[in-house]
């Protein structure tokens, strides 16, 4: 495969940035995404010329570090992580314009890297469970109905990766924060935080400054975990009990 590369290139925060564009070349329908980009590096170096720089760890669709914008959806044309996305979803001799997401709160580090920090300024909020560090406890000690444990199990395989956030209009991180409330508050350990969890948290987001909920419903359709809306419909009841409650 041949294919036309438009890369969004900047050089620092303060930099303006460009579209640059790149012939890729003899591209196999079976490298994924990342290992394209990976051997545009290789000849980038070659001819002295500065790779382009992106975020990536595991490459297992696991970490969410992969996030990029690919012909103007989050992830691309699969609903999948970047290093999952495979060439083969390309034809021969296509145009690809690849961005890094685009949010106040996720500002550009360099070309199609950004930080996200802001994310774990909001799970440094709440989301998490205050416990004796002791000796780990027998698992059955604490009863866990099983409906209970498969929705929390739903909203924990969010890996953080922010294309909820690319893809909302307002760049709501409304999906990202009720996963982790909703995991949180259907088990019993979560149970002692509950109240203050959800108003920090939502606290937090905002003064992110991630926008409100769009009601478009992109973020669960670009999600490469298929985290549910439903989850933002139980952190708006948990937010309402809360501030309801004067917690």
């Amino acid at each position: 495969m041949n294919l036309t590369l438009h890369i969004w290139r900047q050089k620092g925060p303060s930099d303006p940035g460009r579209m640059v564009t790149y012939q890729a070349k003899d591209v196999s329908p079976d490298q994924s995404f990342l290992e394209m980009l990976d051997r545009l590096n290789e000849d980038l170096i070659l001819r002295g010329e500065d790779p382009v720089v992106f975020d990536h760890d595991c490459r297992e669709g696991i970490c969410g570090s992969c996030g990029m914008v690919i012909n103007g959806v989050a992830h691309g044309p699969e609903q999948t992580t970047t290093c999952q996305l495979h060439m083969r979803s390309f034809k021969d001799g296509e145009s690809i314009y690849i961005e890094p997401w685009r949010a106040d709160p996720f500002p550009v580090i360099r070309d199609l890297m950004v930080d996200r920090s802001a994310f774990d300024r909001v799970i440094s909020a709440g989301g998490y469970v205050s416990i004796n560090t002791g000796s780990a406890p027998e698992a059955n000690s604490i009863p866990v109905r099983k409906e209970d444990a498969d929705l929390a199990f739903d909203s924990a395989t969010c890996i953080g990766c922010g294309a909820c956030v690319a893809a909302c209009k307002n760049a709501s991180a409304m999906l990202f924060t009720s996963a982790k409330v909703a995991q949180l508050s259907r088990l019993p350990q979560g149970q002692v935080e509950r109240k203050r969890r959800v108003l920090n948290m939502v606290e937090q987001m905002d003064k992110e400054g991630f926008g409100n909920c769009s009601n478009y419903q992109e973020c669960e359709a670009v999600c490469p975990k298929g985290i549910s809306t439903q989850n933002i419909t139980v952190m708006n009841r948990e937010y309402l009990r809360a501030s309801l409650s004067g917690a």
